[in-house]
């Protein structure tokens, strides 16, 4: 939209989208020249019903194809999630599967293929770290177009799916209307201690915190969420944080406030409004409340784990993480759920979490805080951290995080595998 508006450039958008902002409005079969390239418009819906590909040819080289556009059709060693719109996730499935065999794969194998995301999107299972790739390359070792049976296919990608972040489900309105331009969009304002203090009375206002994990247990203010900018920052805001608030940051300094400010605005968190002027640092130094959680190492949470104290251990990993290797007792909640998931655990009792590394686990800190968990303990270095110290078996989704596990057969034995045993 930025961009339109400064250049006078046409936004090109599928025409079964049905944009209200001014567009060109593309169907199959449609092209568009940009100098001596030519770009093909394909209706490849699956991922979402309204998705275009676009086949690239150098006319300056010849008539054949060189390159295709896939957007969220086709990945690195994966294909597009059809499950973001469950109401049609089965249709979606198999549109995707006609949409990779009828189109994309009757293009030459030499056809460069550049995806719109790579390795950690959520948009895929899990997809490889290459950025691009060719028709050839995929046809051979793509794992998901190894699946010839389309209702195998179908199953394959409705069932067990990795969970959808929220944000995912109100991308297509968005991109229907047109996010608000950026000089739209609100300032982040320095404050001052008293008025961020006053600014946390409106019930319409939540503060989070970018620090990292170690800094946010030591002292924050309380009630405040906990986002470590060191870990996955624009996916976790986009996920959990309300969209119908205005937020106050917390941040080491104002740089990594405007770079939380610049991630968050990425996954269309727009209302970040006022920054703390001089940091966690400058409240304390005010004399305002502060709240803190205990951080444990891998050495306190075995001796806890074989130990005879009372306690809840709740693994906030993702269900594939928590399949491979776990602790043995744990509770699998991914980190998300905890907003709703949180009354399945008793306030009174000890509660310790634990992710890969300490960052989930930390915003899941901040979560049970918020409703009222008093005893709660984050495992800093998580699981990595237990595993490392030869309590567990490595795991291998926490160590390879962008690794394909689209054929993975899961070893029951590994699943219950536990060090005391």
């Amino acid at each position: 939209m930025d961009l339109a508006k400064t250049t006078g450039a046409k936004i090109y958008v599928a025409k079964s989208a049905e944009c209200t902002f001014d567009h060109a409005a593309l169907s199959e079969g449609d092209t568009i020249e940009i100098e001596n390239m030519l770009l093909s418009v394909l209706e490849t819906p699956g991922h979402t019903p309204e998705h275009l590909c676009y086949v690239v040819t150098d006319r300056a080289r010849g008539d054949s194809p060189i390159g295709v556009f896939v957007g969220d059709t086709l990945f690195v060693g994966d294909v597009g999630r059809p499950d973001l719109f469950p109401d049609i996730a089965q249709e979606l499935a198999g549109q995707l599967y006609h949409s990779l065999h009828d189109k994309l794969l009757r293009l030459p194998d030499y056809v460069e293929v550049y995806p719109a995301h790579g390795a950690g999107s959520l948009c895929g299972r899990a997809m490889g770290a290459k950025y691009q790739t060719t028709i050839g390359y995929e046809r051979k070792f793509n794992p998901a177009l190894q699946i010839k049976d389309e209702d195998a296919f179908i199953k394959s990608l409705t069932e067990g799916m990795p969970p959808a972040p929220d944000h995912f489900s109100r991308c297509s309105d968005i991109n229907r209307h047109g996010p608000a331009r950026i000089a739209e969009l609100p300032k982040m304002v320095e404050l001052g201690v008293g008025q961020f203090k006053a600014r946390m009375q409106d019930p319409d206002v939540i503060v989070l915190d970018s620090r990292n994990y170690l800094s946010f247990g030591s002292q924050h203010i309380h009630g405040s969420w906990h986002l470590d900018l060191n870990g996955n920052f624009p996916t976790f805001a986009g996920w959990v944080l309300p969209t119908n608030k205005d937020i106050l940051l917390v941040a080491d300094d104002y740089a990594k406030g405007v770079e939380s400010n610049t991630w968050a605005r990425r996954v269309g968190m727009d209302r970040i409004v006022g920054y703390l002027d001089g940091g966690i640092a400058a409240w304390i130094v005010a004399g305002m409340d502060t709240n803190s959680i205990q951080q444990i190492s891998a050495q306190d949470l075995h001796d806890l784990a074989t130990g005879r104290e009372d306690f809840v251990l709740v693994d906030v990993r993702a269900p594939a993480e928590y399949a491979d290797s776990h602790i043995k007792g744990a509770i699998n909640i991914p980190v998300a759920d905890l907003r709703s998931r949180h009354v399945e655990l008793d306030k009174d009792k000890k509660t310790i979490l634990v992710c890969s590394s300490g960052n989930r686990s930390s915003l899941g800190t901040s979560i049970l805080a918020a409703h009222g968990f008093t005893d709660v303990y984050n495992v800093a270095g998580g699981m990595t951290g237990y595993s490392a110290a030869g309590y567990a078996k490595e795991c291998k989704v926490c160590t390879n995080p962008h690794g394909s596990r689209f054929y993975e057969q899961t070893d029951e034995s590994k699943i219950h595998w536990d060090s005391n045993e």
